[in-house]
């Protein structure tokens, strides 16, 4: 395999050639509440051809090796005809050249735990959930993993042969009465063990209770509120509002947001430190290598409160002057890689979970993510659930709380941020430009906004 597909990345009449092959083992189950939804095992094979002529880009994708040679003469065709009508210049960053064979050091391998195994599990904690009693309603269970190998070589002498391992999965309950629903999930995710999936029980049950609970809890107030948000909350924040706005692809296409993300800008206090990584361990957003075999690292986008990089594929740096970070991503071989971020976080700071109360007379602690969007620089996210902060304490619990505003104005508000960071993963995964869901996480530790707008029910 290798040999040869080096030979055909060889001596192109085109700027650049690549070529990458991937196979893949997937399970998947799901449950919707008493029944089982779905459950099955399979493999995927399939890869692509990617051609750069004059600024112009081939794309070919395949389920087979046969013709290998062809597929790389269209792609070459393609990006030449499309070179022809824009006529540009190619531009990629300069990247080391790799040779690598890269293995997953695995914890328990999810390969080695049968697809019955599996199931008991996912039913057990299921079955948890609808035996938890009224108001539980209902519940939803989906667990995944794709465990995979790719092979990629470039015309400028790269050779990468990488196992990935990808694997995810919630436990969704929901509460109901009177024509009211709630719901709470505990997820999990790993790049590296099928034992995150076990010994949840009692975060289910806590996922239960809390649910349930919500169902008596008044709706909060509208208004603006300092507000606390935990390390989950906070993390899909950083990922949502401002990690996408550092994608390079999305920076260069927006000469509007260009303005707005200049190096050197101040966007937060001093402490307020954010970073994307593909090399943290055992999180869904690792990766050694990204899909254009460039070492992916560490790559600050704000330090000690000012802008000071984006995330780049090899053409996204290329154009705009910079430096390849290792964020061009695809979800599988069908697609060409873009600008995606891997695991996105707000640095650990120093204060404790009662430093962060201290000194709030009337608040809100936000908790989990319900799910929220983004519009430029606007955002509006709903929390899982929420307690009110009065006069320094966690006080009683409240619902049908969002969160809305400017993600540069919430930065600048940052004002104390916790000392317990943690990562966390779930089933879902990053969606843009057609390819979903991406792996990715996010981490934060807990993280205090002197004051940010709360929607619920009108005073």
């Amino acid at each position: 395999m290798e040999s040869h597909l080096k030979s055909l990345v060889k001596g192109q009449p085109a700027d650049y050639v690549e070529i990458r092959v991937e196979e893949s083992q997937v399970t998947q189950i799901a449950f919707r509440g008493p029944v089982l939804d779905s459950i099955g095992e399979s493999v995927l094979y399939g890869g692509n051809v990617r051609a750069l002529v004059k600024g112009g880009w081939g794309f070919v994708s395949f389920n087979s090796l046969d013709d290998l040679k062809e597929k790389v003469a269209l792609a070459v065709k393609q990006a030449r005809l499309v070179s022809e009508r824009q006529a540009g210049e190619s531009t990629l960053a300069p990247a080391p050249v790799v040779q690598d064979r890269v293995t997953v050091d695995l914890g328990e391998d999810p390969r080695r735990v049968p697809l019955a195994k599996k199931k008991e599990l996912l039913e057990g904690y299921n079955r948890q959930v609808l035996r938890f009693g009224p108001p539980i309603a209902t519940s939803s269970v989906r667990y995944f993993d794709k465990f995979s190998r790719l092979r990629f070589a470039n015309s400028e002498g790269t050779y990468i042969d990488q196992e990935r391992l990808d694997l995810g999965g919630h436990i969704v309950a929901v509460a109901s009465r009177a024509g009211q629903t709630q719901m709470l999930a505990t997820g999990f995710g790993s790049s590296n063990t099928f034992g995150v999936a076990r010994g949840l029980e009692e975060k289910v049950a806590d996922t239960c209770g809390r649910a349930a609970a919500l169902l008596d809890a008044p709706v909060v107030d509208a208004g603006e509120y300092p507000v606390i948000l935990d390390p989950l909350l906070a993390g899909v924040f950083i990922h949502e509002a401002f990690g996408h706005l550092s994608e390079g692809d999305n920076v260069y296409e927006n000469p509007n947001l260009q303005k707005v993300m200049t190096l050197g800008r101040q966007f937060g206090v001093e402490k307020l430190n954010v970073f994307d990584s593909g090399t943290i361990p055992g999180v869904r957003g690792y990766l050694k290598y990204d899909e254009e075999g460039v070492p992916t690292g560490k790559t600050y986008l704000i330090r000690e409160g000012k802008l000071v990089g984006r995330l780049h594929s090899r053409e996204t740096a290329g154009k705009m002057g910079e430096t390849p970070t290792g964020n061009a991503r695809a979800v599988d071989y069908r697609f060409p890689p873009i600008c995606r971020m891997r695991t996105t976080c707000i640095e650990t700071g120093e204060a404790k979970f009662d430093d962060l109360l201290e000194g709030i007379k009337l608040g809100v602690y936000c908790r989990e993510a319900y799910g929220g969007e983004t519009s430029g620089e606007m955002f509006t996210f709903t929390a899982g659930d929420a307690v009110m902060i009065r006069d320094g304490k966690l006080a009683e619990v409240v619902r049908n709380v969002t969160l809305t505003g400017n993600v540069f104005t919430t930065l600048k508000n940052i004002d104390m941020i916790g000392n317990d960071f943690c990562t966390r993963d779930g089933a879902g995964g990053c969606g843009k430009g057609r390819q979903a869901p991406l792996a990715t996480s996010q981490g934060s530790p807990h993280i205090r906004i002197s004051k940010a707008v709360i929607g619920g029910k009108a005073r």
